[in-house]
């Protein structure tokens, strides 16, 4: 190429020293550090956001571990935002680090982050959005540049409908059929030595300036204004420090960086760019992070592989399989040192076959599937999770600018030993103690403010309100989360109560002010809960649609569990809730009517969902009013036997008096609503079933007037359709229904008597019915009742109905069995000691 002559600086091209590189890539790192050992130039520059020239130093400080990314966000407008990622192998690092140590300038000169921010906000942008999440700045596998200037393969964009792959040109002109398999040949597996530094980055330009003479800039408008910016960027640096200029950029723009063009024709392409004000600052990143799997556009496939190409100069396949080795020991697979040597010895071979200078990934992957593990693809999968990807966090130190909000939560994460992490994770609270209810509260808080970091899970062997799960993962783009919610306030606790309060007021449905305030009560955000309530209380007034008040009401009474726990005062919340049931009383015969089966069974999930909440709701009620009571009492007695006296309500025995109110007996009026849905025909049968459950499992309703109401459901005139509604409404699901027709052989015998008398016309129409039914029981309960149908009705008769009874089973409570009990029921329950006697009775009622 023209221009290869020496050059009083030490390299073999006149003018500036242009190392293209291709991002995040080991051998371009290697060859870029080996190339600055011996230019020597006296400033590097690094394609990059300008304003990101002051957080340059921080990259020596001792806390600095790659990966990292450079993160603008605009100032007005944080989750318009952009990464520029780098680790540990990325050229750029490299060359970043190379200039600390030597005490050389470093600048970076791409398009100001100002500006590229500010591109396509009024649609004018012609590549990606900058503003999404992991979009934006550089970085990426191409050597065509940034993610953004490219399509998320790695593609240069070539008119409309056309798409040139450099790396694919490349690769296909060299006789390849996979790019990455070229390139890992030709750079990453490619060694430097010591007198052709230089040789790799003569032939890539040269290579990069035949593309460009064939496809332009690939269509992209946008390459143009960078590499415009990033010449007159050259040029200032040329004059300062002569022809002692190195400069670091993707392979894509070095013959637009050589090319000569006049200042004015530069100038004139970045006159009247948009602009925003921008914020620049270090963000821990990832090696997930750096994948193309996990969303990251021009990402790599495999940043653990290359991380080990970097870090391990000599041997590397030796000790990646004894690092694969050490992992599926791990996960207790039996792997000895046997294996990785035969597993180095096929990867070698392929190599060989396959005409590769050294294995490359592909080679190790097909060596450790085949021999350490047994040719199957399942522990292949971990290997290239936990190693090919990896879940590698950099860290970035205290002293890197950051959003107050961000510094608060820095703080809180300390103090609560809280450390983010890459790596998906479970972490179990128990909230009575102090540190971890912190913690809860922190996570809620998060959550609130849109920074998911923590996800609640069910929690394993406990179903107790003071115990939590969360599955924590820290992802970078968190960072921009944090940054978007720091308009809300300076500190987590503070920002999180505004939001909440703006949220209370924006929110569309009922159901989003209780989710709402369900959430503050987590969060244990006291000074935004009576805005919350006061919404919630008019939305309540005005919203007559049972359905959003049902599905308003569990979300409430959840909440009143959460004052136990944590200490929060729930009185409000306790009369907002119990106005919502007595609205729900009124409504919900009438709105059972006339509904077809789609609306059918979400009415029954409402009916289950109030049904639950009323049990709670009562108990929180009495609860509250005996503490009002008690508070009253404790002023003034009198007054306060007086009001109970008007209530007709005798004292507790505790010295306080509890009030009725008019929503003491829920419980009762609930128990009424539910008689009125079972004995209306203009209700499904779906709901009618479910009521008669209901009632049957509170003791509201005898076996024999549950049995009463079946038949009448089961009887010859009732279609087939209706009647299978029915039977899904009272034993289907989860429900225990399948354990109530084992121990209750006369509803078995309705339901089977009923069953075998369906027409085979209707038979087909009832069975996705009746298999939606029994299916989820649990298999021994069905195999047990197929055991009792193959008997017979002659074989088992209930007692009640045929004077038999249930094999293993008395007729009537064994109180001396029940008796032998009762000490170890009182110890699980807490109540050792404190069971006055005479009580038992009522004891085994509660067991």
């Amino acid at each position: 190429m023209a221009g290869t002559e020496e050059s009083g600086s030490g390299w073999p091209v006149a003018g500036p020293l242009l190392l293209g590189v291709r991002h995040h890539g080991p051998g371009s790192a290697r060859a870029v550090r080996a190339a600055l050992d011996a230019a020597r130039p006296r400033v590097v520059l690094i394609e990059g956001p300008p304003e990101a020239d002051v957080l340059i130093p921080l990259a020596a400080d001792e806390d600095m571990r790659p990966p990292v990314a450079l993160l603008a966000h605009a100032v007005d407008e944080p989750g318009r935002s952009a990464f520029w990622p780098l680790a540990e192998f990325s050229p750029e690092w490299v060359a970043i680090r190379w200039a600390l140590e030597h005490d050389v300038p470093a600048r970076f000169i791409d398009l100001p982050a100002t500006h590229s921010l500010a591109w396509g906000r009024d649609g004018d942008d012609v590549g990606a959005d900058p503003g999404s999440v992991g979009g934006g700045g550089d970085g990426g596998d191409d050597v065509t540049g940034d993610d953004e200037a490219v399509a998320g393969d790695g593609e240069a964009v070539v008119g409309a409908d056309v798409r040139v792959d450099p790396l694919g040109v490349l690769a296909e002109a060299a006789g390849y059929d996979d790019p990455e398999r070229w390139w890992e040949d030709v750079v990453e597996h490619r060694g430097v030595g010591a007198g052709d530094a230089f040789v790799p980055f003569v032939v890539l330009e040269e290579a990069m300036g035949a593309l460009r003479e064939e496809y332009g800039s690939g269509g992209q408008d946008r390459d143009l204004v960078r590499e415009a910016y990033m010449r007159l960027q050259l040029r200032v640096a040329q004059r300062e420090f002569g022809d002692g200029v190195a400069v670091v950029c993707g392979a894509w723009h070095v013959p637009a960086l050589r090319r000569k063009t006049a200042v004015t024709a530069d100038r004139a392409l970045l006159k009247g760019l948009p602009k925003v004000k921008a914020d620049m600052t270090w963000v821990p990143w990832t090696y997930r992070r750096l994948s193309r799997h996990s969303g990251y556009g021009a990402g790599i496939e495999s940043p653990g592989w290359y991380g080990h190409l970097f870090g391990v100069p000599d041997r590397p396949v030796e000790r990646w399989l004894t690092k694969v080795a050490g992992l599926l020991r791990g996960e207790d697979r039996l792997v000895s040192s046997a294996h990785v040597i035969e597993a180095v010895r096929l990867a070698e071979t392929l190599a060989a076959m396959r005409g590769r200078p050294l294995p490359g990934l592909s080679e190790t992957t097909d060596a450790v599937r085949a021999v350490m593990c047994e040719g199957s693809d399942v522990p292949l999968t971990l290997v290239h999770d936990r190693l090919v990807v990896g879940d590698v966090l950099g860290e970035v130190p205290q002293s890197a600018p950051a959003v107050p909000l961000q510094r608060d939560l820095d703080r809180t994460q300390r103090r609560l030993r809280l450390k983010p992490e890459a790596l998906e994770r479970e972490l179990e609270l128990d909230l009575r103690k102090d540190t971890d209810a912190e913690r809860g509260r922190l996570l809620h808080r998060l959550r609130l403010l849109g920074v998911g970091w923590g996800e609640p899970v069910a929690s394993r062997g406990s179903t107790g309100t003071f115990r939590e799960t969360w599955r924590l993962r820290w992802e970078p783009e968190l960072s921009v989360r944090v940054a978007e919610a720091g308009v809300w306030g300076t500190t987590v606790l503070g920002a999180a109560t505004a939001k909440a309060e703006a949220d209370a007021v924006s929110a569309q449905g009922l159901a989003d002010v209780t989710a709402l305030a369900e959430r503050c009560l987590l969060a244990e955000l006291p000074q935004a809960l009576p805005v919350v309530m006061q919404v919630l209380a008019d939305r309540a007034a005005l919203d007559a649609d049972v359905g959003h008040l049902a599905q308003a009401l569990p979300a409430l009474v959840r909440s009143l569990r959460y004052g136990d726990v944590r200490g929060t005062d729930t009185g409000a919340l306790t009369e907002v809730a119990a106005g919502l049931a007595e609205r729900i009383f009124v409504g919900l015969p009438p709105a059972c009517a006339a509904l077809d089966a789609d609306a059918a069974q979400d009415m029954r999930r409402h009916v289950d969902a109030v049904h639950g909440a009323v049990g709670l709701l009562g108990e929180a009620v009495v609860a509250d009013r005996r503490a009002g009571s008690g508070a009253a009492v404790s002023g003034e007695r009198g007054r306060g036997e007086a009001a109970g006296a008007v209530h007709g309500v005798p004292g507790d025995g505790g010295g306080g008096v509890v009030p009725a109110g008019p929503h003491g007996d829920l419980r009762e009026r609930w128990c009424g609503v539910l008689r009125v849905l079972c004995g209306r025909d203009t209700v499904p049968g779906v709901v009618r079933g479910r009521a008669v459950r209901l009632l049957l499992d509170e003791g509201e309703l005898e076996q024999e007037e549950a049995a009463r109401f079946m038949g009448l459901a089961l009887s010859p005139g009732t279609p087939p359709g209706d009647a299978a509604a029915w039977i899904e409404g009272f034993v289907g699901g989860g429900s225990g229904g399948g354990m109530l027709l084992v121990h209750d052989e006369r509803l078995l015998g309705l339901v089977d008597a009923w069953l075998t008398g369906v027409p085979a016309d209707a038979f087909t129409d009832v069975l996705p019915l009746l298999r939606r039914t029994f299916s989820a029981y649990e298999p021994g309960v069905r195999r047990t009742l197929g055991e009792l149908v193959r008997r017979g009705p002659g074989q088992r008769g209930s007692g009640a109905a045929a004077g038999g009874g249930i094999p293993g089973f008395g007729a009537d409570l064994d109180g001396e069995r029940a008796d032998a009990v009762l000490p170890v029921v009182r110890l699980l329950l807490g109540l050792d000691g404190e069971t006055a006697p005479g009580d038992d009775n009522d004891l085994v009622g509660v067991a």
